[in-house]
């Protein structure tokens, strides 16, 4: 059986991002969200997340591109101090490069990460999930301490970011040249996929059998939806998206995703997305439902 969970990333992000993820939600297939603990848009997130009891909320956890929710001077290998006030110190590629060389602290990831989930749970939110922003817990050294405070603040479940051997069909890749450089980019990470899967069990944490999404991200369209819909493999997917609205606070924020969330917005509400997957015999079902379907096992 082919199951698949859609998750929202960036609640919490702006107020029109948190509109779309629950417009999606209730008016499409979104089945699961992450919440930004350090997003500008919080507490309209929190308020909004528990007037939909059905969506299953996790914690999107930053360590790179926001500041951090403890203090920076406990958090020296992740910050340092810009014109804006204290950040964390990196964007992607310089972050993945120092994680691969060692040059990140375990402790402060760990501390970093437990203190995100718990100002979700302090704010009323059962958080059923864990994923990161910009994926950066693909790398055995973010993943290590992340999965510890997981297991410490009683989150069950965290995000396989690792899709197929194959996301999308060779002809869809030859038509869309600018997804090469993040298809060739996924497909070398995946020689970490091992030892995410035994780090993951080893904690005792859920996890799907993959990601999808993350080769197409702003750049989503049906075409593409259609294509990724027809080759998900039997088991139980996560699609990874980012609906929302390009409001006045979207586009004075810190993202390449604008027009991208509105596309993505329009594509999962259509009832052609829904009637597509059953179709395909795919069943939507929410990170809830996962770790249900494993303690029952």
């Amino acid at each position: 059986m082919r199951r698949l969970i859609v998750n929202a990333d960036d609640f919490g992000f702006t107020a029109g991002v948190n509109r779309g993820i629950v417009e999606a939600h209730t008016r499409g297939i979104v089945t699961s969200s992450t919440l930004m603990a350090n997003g500008r848009a919080f507490e309209d997130a929190v308020c909004l997340a528990k007037t939909v009891p059905r969506l299953s909320v996790g914690c999107h956890v930053v360590l790179i591109d926001g500041q951090p929710v403890l203090d920076a001077e406990r958090l020296p290998s992740l910050t340092s101090r810009h014109s804006g006030g204290v950040r964390f110190r990196d964007g992607l590629k310089s972050f993945a490069a120092r994680a691969l060389a060692g040059g990140l602290n375990a402790g402060e990831i760990e501390a970093e990460t437990s203190a995100q989930i718990r100002k979700l749970q302090s704010a009323g939110i059962i958080v059923s999930h864990l994923d990161t922003h910009k994926h950066t817990h693909l790398f055995p050294a973010v993943l290590r301490p992340l999965l510890r405070a997981a297991r410490a603040c009683g989150v069950r479940a965290v995000r396989n970011p690792f899709g197929p051997r194959q996301p999308l069909i060779s002809g869809q890749l030859l038509a869309r040249p600018t997804l090469w450089t993040r298809y060739i980019e996924v497909g070398i990470l995946r020689a970490l996929a091992g030892k995410f899967r035994e780090a993951a069990a080893r904690e005792g944490l859920v996890t799907p059998n993959g990601t999808l999404g993350i080769v197409v991200t702003g750049a989503l369209d049906e075409k593409l939806f259609r294509g990724i819909a027809a080759i998900i493999p039997e088991g139980t997917w996560e699609f990874v998206c980012h609906p929302g609205y390009n409001d006045d606070d979207l586009k004075s924020a810190n993202t390449r995703l604008r027009e991208s969330r509105e596309t993505e917005l329009r594509l999962l509400t259509m009832p052609e997305a829904r009637e597509l997957l059953l179709t395909q015999g795919i069943a939507l079902v929410s990170y809830r439902d996962l770790i249900l379907a494993n303690t029952l096992e």
